[in-house]
């Protein structure tokens, strides 16, 4: 891979939507709420799992774990972002870009993994349901958590460095509002071929693995439902299954998109929206289309407010 040795650690600038000031004010507002929202929503879920024992269950251990990314995906850049879109100074340090740069990678490919471990959750629960408690032991999910963030995690320690060595002959202008890498990769002024081909080959066990293995999951699940012979049952399990695939295919066909091909060929507009949209809008949604609308999380809700929870036995599904 070639290098050219330049020492260019200033400053990047984040141009983003500066050529639109109009769309830049819009952008403020909308993801000023969607951002408290996902905040919001994503924290909740990760303090009841804590606090009320009927939540510590596999499912919500690891609902609570991807809360925790979403997290960690909305305030790596969104504040970043926030502050850029509201006045004129549209800059982040060389440390910063380097930070948000490596938080990206990590959380990325650590939410691919751990989407994967949730639908083998879903699989063993709905598949093999008397067996549940003792496959999905404590210490399995311990396990299959810890590998999923040390896997993310080792992907972005490889990745960022080889990324930011990119000689980019004091270039310092970013078409993108976060320091992603096919942005980053644009900017620079030798062959990067070599990095973007190992970005693709570590797609291969970071991202198509585990959608595999989520399809294949869903695939026996929808089987075992169809074999429940109650159409009320078979309906509940399908609208479950469907709203879980829904995010699962939003976020990884926007990860797809963004990373399965060179950096010079997404539309960088485009690229700029995706970003937006698997860094704020699904952590926003992830909360409500999981929990937020299920019956043991309301009550929850209800014994930290201090209410009784058969308030909700009459309007809770």
């Amino acid at each position: 891979m070639e290098r050219i040795n330049d020492s260019c650690e200033e400053d990047f600038i984040l141009l983003g939507f500066s050529d639109r000031p109009k769309l830049e004010t819009v952008l403020f507002v909308v993801n000023l709420v969607f951002y408290f929202l996902a905040v919001t929503g994503n924290s909740t879920i990760i303090c009841l799992s804590l606090v009320d024992p009927v939540l510590h269950t596999p499912m919500y251990f690891f609902l609570s774990n991807l809360s925790l990314l979403d997290l960690c995906y909305t305030t790596s850049s969104i504040p970043q972002m926030l502050v850029n879109l509201w006045g004129p100074r549209k800059t982040i340090t060389y440390v910063g870009c380097v930070i948000q740069l490596f938080a990206f990678l990590s959380v990325g490919g650590i939410e691919c993994i751990l989407l994967s471990v949730m639908a083998y959750d879903r699989f063993v629960a709905v598949c093999k349901p008397l067996h549940y408690m003792t496959i999905m032991h404590p210490q399995l999910c311990l396990q299959l958590a810890a590998f999923a963030w040390l896997s993310g995690i080792a992907n972005s320690i490889l990745m960022s460095p080889l990324t930011m060595s990119l000689g980019r002959c004091c270039r310092r202008g970013i078409n993108h509002f976060v320091c992603e890498m096919p942005a980053i990769i644009r900017i620079s002024c030798v062959d990067s071929s070599r990095v973007e081909g190992l970005a693709f080959f570590l797609a291969i066990p970071i991202v198509l693995v585990p959608l595999t293995m989520i399809l294949v999951s869903y695939g026996y699940i929808a089987a075992a439902v169809l074999r429940i012979k109650s159409a009320a049952g078979r309906r509940k399990a399908f609208n479950t299954c469907s709203s879980h695939m829904a995010v699962v295919s939003l976020f990884y066909s926007a990860i797809i998109y963004m990373y399965m091909q060179p950096g010079n060929v997404a539309s960088q507009d485009q690229g700029k929206f995706l970003t937006l949209f698997y860094c704020l809008v699904t952590p926003t949604l992830n909360p409500f289309i999981y929990t937020l609308r299920n019956k043991d999380v309301k009550g929850a809700m209800w014994k930290v407010l201090g209410k009784d929870r058969s308030l909700l036995d009459t309007g809770g599904h």
